[in-house]
């Protein structure tokens, strides 16, 4: 009997679905040079004010009135990480967003590998000095700094 435990305890973790994960901005760096794939949900008029961080793939989640369709932003995402273990972090302003996202994901979806970055773009990239295709290097100031 102890030894069917410990091989279900051994076993067990390969079959359990990994949990979604806040990633650092260093981690989130280090993971892109590895190919990790950027999916940027915010809505247009931010991506105009902020850019985006490059490379990044943008599929707006919820608009303006906080509404989305669930059906087509999981098509449009298949689209761009057809394979359920590929690695992809989700983007939003303040990591807000992406942590609704990235749970529902998480335990309604078969993807694998979900993570965010930790304080969205602004306070998680921008903040830390690093280029958007709007911002160069240490050359941002987001709006929450101006005053």
């Amino acid at each position: 009997m102890k030894k069917i435990a410990l091989i279900l305890l051994v076993l067990l973790p390969a079959f359990a679905k990994a949990d979604f994960k806040t990633l650092s901005t260093e981690q989130v760096r280090d993971k892109i040079k590895q190919g990790l794939v950027i999916i940027d949900v915010r809505r247009q008029d931010e991506y105009e004010q902020y850019g985006v961080i490059p490379n990044a793939h943008k599929l707006t989640f919820f608009d303006k009135n906080g509404k989305y369709n669930i059906e087509r932003w999981l098509r449009d995402l298949s689209k761009i990480v057809p394979n359920k273990d590929t690695p992809f972090v989700l983007v939003c302003a303040h990591a807000s967003r992406t942590k609704i996202i990235g749970r529902f994901l998480d335990k309604k979806t078969a993807y694998q590998n979900i993570f965010e970055l930790d304080g969205g773009i602004n306070r998680g990239w921008i903040d830390k000095g690093l280029a958007t295709t709007k911002i160069a290097a240490n050359q941002g100031k987001p709006w929450y700094k101006i005053w």
